[in-house]
């Protein structure tokens, strides 16, 4: 869990109601700015910051908290609640694990989307979208260097995650932010199993630097076209990795049963 800055927040203006503080927050919470699990400054803090009082302050948590927007913990502080939630019921994730199609399927919708999300942050990305992009790169970049596959893979998500934010769409913001979610939990695919794979984790930079590239550069159709070209890498590599995977498991049963046949034979 992260803390939330305390320079996120604006005063509020003179009538200083609950209700202007219940607004300013679920924006930040619509907007993506207040993420799931961050932890909201002290109330001593954030009553100097908006400039309310302690009183109107609890008021307006509270209704945020009944809303399901906030979670405290006694003695704990303040969090954002878990507003994304699960796109799909546990037995629909449970049937989602165990059939192809669903991740073929899963990949060809996020192909569309993140060709969109990209184009349309090589559009309104801002100054501060843009060092945001950098900064994950150099972190990327820096995993890559010292071969840290678990660097790359958690820098990948947070560079796909600015650029849906880069994108200011609230909408395709919060869609994406539930697709990645099934991602970071494996639903679909093991993605070590992609970067494992030879030369994968090269591709893969080079893929992701293609579309930041275009990003900085404004131009919106290379940034779709390299968002579906990462996608596409994606599809291929997770099925060459099944069908790897598949053939091992076949060997494996061949050997075994050529072993067992055997074993009389040598024994004689």
């Amino acid at each position: 869990m992260t803390n939330v800055p305390i320079d996120t927040y604006s005063r509020i203006a003179q009538s200083r109601t609950a209700d202007e503080i219940v607004n300013q927050i679920e924006q930040l919470i619509l907007e993506g700015v207040l993420r799931d699990g961050e932890r909201l400054p002290s109330e001593r803090d954030l009553s100097g910051r908006l400039e309310v009082s302690r009183p109107i302050l609890r008021e307006a948590l509270k209704e945020l908290e009944a809303r399901g927007l906030l979670v405290s913990h006694h003695g704990g502080g303040t969090f954002v609640g878990d507003v994304i939630g699960q796109i799909f019921s546990e037995p629909v994730i449970a049937l989602i694990a165990r059939h192809q199609k669903a991740t073929l399927d899963y990949l060809e919708f996020r192909r569309e989307l993140e060709g969109m999300t990209a184009a349309l942050a090589a559009r309104r990305a801002t100054r501060f979208d843009r060092e945001m992009l950098t900064g994950i790169m150099e972190a990327m970049r820096a995993a890559h260097r010292e071969g840290s596959a678990e660097g790359e893979m958690k820098a990948d998500i947070e560079l796909h995650n600015a650029i849906g934010e880069s994108a200011h769409n609230i909408v395709l913001l919060h869609t994406l932010r539930s697709c990645y979610r099934l991602l970071s939990e494996g639903i679909f695919f093991n993605r070590a199993v992609l970067f494992d794979a030879p030369g994968a984790s090269e591709r893969l930079l080079a893929q992701h630097e293609a579309i930041y590239a275009a990003i900085m550069a404004g131009d919106a159709d290379a940034a779709r076209e390299a968002a579906h070209a990462h996608i596409d890498f994606i599809v291929t590599a997770t099925l060459d990795a099944e069908r790897s995977g598949e053939w091992s498991r076949i060997s494996s049963l061949r050997l075994k049963a050529r072993e067992k046949a055997e074993g009389p034979t040598r024994a004689g």
